[in-house]
């Protein structure tokens, strides 16, 4: 790869647009307007904040890297309308057997060749992810590693909702992680008690050192009420541990160019 192989356009919440070799992939589609309330059995999610751009101007999408189907605040109704308009959507194997159409389940270290308009190829590699205490049964969920075959330009690492454990540390282990978006906000619900279900800010930084030749990316960590940090906490904890030049905010609406 080239260092104009990679651009990131953050649309909010988990939604990031991924440029790669000239591949277009949107992570977990979140597009509707704030404001938008989600009922279920359990309990209800609020979105906050709207997409920074108009869905409609997404164009032409290569894949869909949906970590799970099952919550809205991953997939929302707009959301779901755009699966459709993608060539293949990657998924858990349980997602993609409710999604069904152009749905692809991958388990944990599974791979997926996509040919890409430069020529190259991007292997998509699923990872383990766990949203939540290993006792609190959230459904599956998985994150993806992006990367040349012969990972020689490093690899893009996709969270997805998890929390940190001994899966994530796998994904520095067997992989050169050089851009790694990280699904932040240590999300509460009140059905799960006090457990956080995605990545707390200090859960970040031992991230951060776990890919230590990484650019940290925070996202999905606003446009929800159920995040219970912010841009603060996770600025605050990187401070501390003497790694803030390690981030970078992504300006929502904004392509972003990141060297690989």
């Amino acid at each position: 790869m080239t260092t104009t192989d990679l651009v990131l356009t953050y649309l909010g919440g988990p939604t990031v647009l991924i440029e790669l070799g000239g591949l277009r992939m949107l992570t977990d589609p979140t597009l509707d307007p704030a404001g938008t309330s989600y009922p279920t059995a359990a309990y209800t999610l609020h979105k906050t904040a709207g997409p920074a751009i108009d869905p409609g101007t997404l164009g032409h999408l290569d894949a869909i890297l949906l970590s799970h189907d099952h919550h809205f605040d991953n997939l929302d109704n707009a959301g779901r309308a755009l699966l459709d308009r993608a060539n293949r959507v990657l998924t858990t194997e349980a997602g993609a057997s409710r999604l069904g159409g152009r749905a692809i389940g991958l388990a944990p270290w599974q791979e997926i060749d996509l040919p890409a308009p430069n020529g190259q190829t991007v292997k998509v590699t699923a990872t383990p992810a766990r949203h939540g205490p290993p006792d609190g049964d959230r459904g599956p969920v998985v994150g993806f590693v992006l990367a040349t075959p012969d990972d020689s330009g490093g690899a893009v690492y996709v969270s997805g909702d998890t929390v940190w454990f001994e899966g994530v540390a796998a994904v520095g282990e067997r992989f050169s992680v050089k851009i790694a978006l990280l699904f932040m906000g240590a999300a509460r619900v009140a059905v799960a008690g006090p457990s956080h279900l995605t990545l707390t800010a200090e859960e970040g930084v031992t991230a951060a050192r776990a890919f230590p030749d990484a650019v940290i990316v925070p996202v999905h960590f606003e446009g929800w009420a159920h995040f219970s940090e912010g841009r603060t906490e996770v600025a605050r904890a990187f401070a501390a541990a003497g790694l803030t030049s390690r981030l970078r905010w992504l300006e929502p609406g904004r392509p972003t160019r990141l060297p690989l």
